[in-house]
């Protein structure tokens, strides 16, 4: 089950070929986002489709850097199915992407982390046009949460 989108977003989405997904439950006691003002930050976003965990692994070990790409997409659209649902259904709102920060679950000589998130950002970026462009982080590390291979907050301000 997808959501239609409405405005200039949902129709570049389509142009692209992306589809939004439905938002994710929240895996644990904390809000999927927070407002505070024209702020909306919004909580790690793992690669999950319907609350089932698709990319699960390490990088530069069972998974490779494809692998990881898609799973820094799949983080991306679940960032942006939050925003959706944080501006009432109107992606059309987002006033800038101010920073996107994730996690890639690689071994410790993997460093290629970048390159992971450039996925997220790119999409980022392709979905949002003028807004899309962020600061970031990008960080390794040796476990995540349910085992999934990225994980990726970000901080959004909407009208």
């Amino acid at each position: 089950m997808t959501e239609t989108l409405v405005g200039n977003v949902g129709r570049r989405m389509a142009e692209l070929g992306y589809t939004l997904p439905p938002v994710n439950p929240p895996q644990g006691n904390y809000l999927p986002y927070q407002r505070s003002g024209n702020l909306v930050f919004v909580a790690g976003q793992g690669p999950r489709l319907m609350g089932q965990l698709v990319y699960q692994g390490v990088l530069g070990g069972d998974l490779g850097l494809d692998e990881g790409r898609k799973a820094a997409q799949l983080c991306a659209l679940n960032i942006l199915a939050q925003l959706r649902h944080a501006c009432g259904g109107d992606l059309d709102r987002v006033v800038r992407m101010i920073r996107v920060a994730g996690l890639v679950r690689c071994v410790a000589d993997f460093g290629d982390q970048a390159k992971v998130l450039n996925a997220a950002s790119d999409l980022l970026c392709e979905v949002l046009g003028a807004a899309g462009p962020h600061a970031r982080i990008a960080s390794g590390t040796h476990s995540l949460p349910s085992g999934m291979a990225v994980e990726i907050e970000a901080i959004a301000e909407i009208a």
